[in-house]
């Protein structure tokens, strides 16, 4: 491969990819026996918790609780250092109690996490090294991240008011942010490929018991609680040890027709309270459950703008894709990790934005340059344009929307491991450096246990120039469980006959992906010539199809209607 196709790849690569391929075949033969372990510790604490209820003041033994213990983690891909850890951990409060249990795994993940955060903060770079000091930066925010929604999860343990028992949505909430903080520590890795100094290998192992012990958090509320759930067998909440995050949160509406009406203005020409958008995000309020509304006039606004994570709820509006425009031109060959090089940064949950645009106009030649990413739970865009070239729209964790929005790039148009479903969107390729091909999405999700995936439904993918001459693709496989389905959608004939592409040229994707199409049309949209994979299925089943809808992948229906957009959340 050529020197330059080399450093095109740079920044993308797989994380961990040493420790993952030592793990692939343990995991997958483990994963056969997760719904049978899954299964069969619930009988196991069906018949323990009331046999401990019914005899109060007496502990289970000693035995019993190891029993129960290697029985949870049997459905994790770490099965050692879960049980080692919880064991530990459990010490003198005896319990068998399933909740219990995995308060003990978050409190476990808790605790490294802050000492995977405690590393980073002491790790000193070079003085001339920005892009090593750039990527500690970002791994620190990330790991921060990662403890929020451990936070959150423990939180949400807590029963409120008349709240006795955890119910389907909640799991669900907690499988999301787990998802997410698993995410953040691949994020944190791979920020630091391509320096130097080892740093690399010393976050991996000061990370490494973290990101097994918050994978172990995972697989046991999608194995353990999950499963319980949908027994109907009632999950009574404790009070844990941790404090903080939040619970389940519905802002109100936001208007009955028309435009919201602004708190503040934002204007270039100072017709309005401020000048940039910047400006306006500092008034918002941190942590409120109403939405602060910023309108933004017509006007390109040439900044990076940051929506924290501790500002929710807020709302944007503009006056167009394509007369409000967000613009910035950070990039990874000028020593940016990709993470940071964002024009536009949502964090802070609940985050809304409608008829505006976001723009990094770095070029081709400067790799990595993305237009806006979303690390925001329950993100909404809705008539948005995101263009740029390598990565323009970095979906990168927790549960996000797309509706009737305009996506211009051409090199992963859209990455990232959110669950983020986009609907009535225009995707348009562009043309690439002549060493590249044009891939629609990289999907990364990293975790069997991780609920996270994109979907694409009735949407329309069209080259955006007759000039567009490099092969297209709907998509390469990050990781190795990355998910990515196209349904319903209007494939144009700049989509190349194979469909998809392998992440190494040359090289098969495992079979643990879940890629698909169902009912497309248009000139690209033949599977007669497209890729053999294992993963890949070219005619997906109603049922299949059904899996990746707006209800079942970001349970959308109860969180997009407070929004005022449309929205269609099943097949139709």
């Amino acid at each position: 491969m050529a020197m330059d196709a080399i450093e095109f790849f740079k920044g993308y690569g797989r994380v961990n990819e040493t420790v993952d391929k030592r793990l692939r075949s343990a995991t997958r033969r483990r994963l056969i026996l997760v719904v049978a372990s899954a299964a069969a510790l619930l009988l196991v604490f069906l018949v323990a918790v009331p046999i401990a209820v019914s005899k109060r003041g007496r502990s289970p033994s000693p035995e019993s609780v190891a029993d129960s213990i290697r029985a949870m983690c049997n459905v994790t891909r770490y099965p050692a250092s879960c049980f080692s850890s919880v064991s530990a951990a459990n010490g003198a409060n005896l319990t068998t109690d399933p909740e219990e249990l995995f308060g003990v795994s978050l409190a476990v993940a808790m605790d490294a996490l802050a000492a995977a955060s405690a590393a980073a903060s002491e790790f000193a770079p070079p003085s001339k090294d920005r892009r090593l000091a750039a990527a500690l930066r970002d791994c620190r925010e990330l790991l921060g991240g990662a403890i929020d929604r451990i936070n959150d999860s423990i939180a949400l343990m807590r029963p409120a008011a008349g709240e006795a028992t955890l119910n389907a949505s909640e799991i669900e909430d907690l499988r999301t942010w787990l998802s997410a903080a698993v995410t953040n520590q691949d994020t944190c890795l791979e920020g630091f490929e391509g320096t130097t100094g080892g740093f690399l290998g010393k976050m991996e192992a000061a990370m490494a018991n973290a990101t097994e012990y918050t994978s172990n958090s995972l697989a046991i509320a999608t194995g353990i609680l999950g499963a319980m759930e949908k027994s109907r067998f009632p999950l009574h909440r404790r009070r844990l040890l941790y404090a903080g995050g939040g619970r389940e949160w519905m802002r109100r509406a936001l208007q009955e027709k028309g435009k919201p009406k602004p708190n503040v203005t934002v204007a270039a020409d100072g017709s309005g309270q401020v000048r940039s958008i910047k400006e306006a995000v500092d008034l918002a309020p941190r942590r409120s459950e109403e939405a602060f509304v910023i309108y933004i006039k017509a006007g390109v606004y040439k900044e990076q703008v940051v929506v924290g994570k501790d500002q929710w709820n807020v709302v944007m509006f503009g006056d167009g894709m394509d007369k409000t425009v967000v613009e910035g031109n950070l990039n990874f060959v000028g020593g940016t990790p990709t993470f940071s090089t964002a024009t536009f940064i949502a964090e802070g949950k609940g985050f809304v934005a409608m008829t505006m645009g976001f723009k990094n106009s770095a070029g081709p030649e400067k790799h990595q340059a993305v237009a806006l990413r979303s690390s925001s739970d329950r993100s909404v865009f809705f008539r948005c344009g995101f263009d740029s070239f390598q990565g323009s729209l970095y979906a990168h964790s927790l549960r996000q929307f797309y509706r009737e929005c305009h996506i211009a790039g051409t090199v992963d148009i859209i990455f990232g491991n959110a669950a983020a479903t986009f609907q009535a969107c225009l995707i348009r390729p562009k043309q690439a450096l002549l060493h590249q091909e044009n891939t629609v999405t990289a999907q990364g999700k990293s975790d069997p246990n991780q609920n996270t995936g994109f979907a694409l439904q009735a949407c329309s993918i069209q080259r955006l120039d007759s000039d567009v001459t490099v092969p297209s693709y709907l998509g390469r496989p990050r990781k190795d469980y990355s998910t990515t389905v196209v349904m319903q959608s209007e494939i144009g004939s700049v989509i190349d006959p194979a469909g998809w592409l392998s992440w190494v040229v040359g090289e098969e994707p495992p079979n643990t992906i879940k890629y698909g199409e169902y009912q497309n049309n248009g000139a690209g949209s033949s599977v007669a010539g497209r890729v053999h994979w294992p993963g890949y299925s070219p005619a997906m089943s109603e049922a299949e199809a059904n899996r990746y809808t707006v209800e079942a992948l970001i349970s959308g229906g109860d969180w997009i209607p407070a929004t005022g957009v449309q929205f269609q959340s099943n097949l139709g």
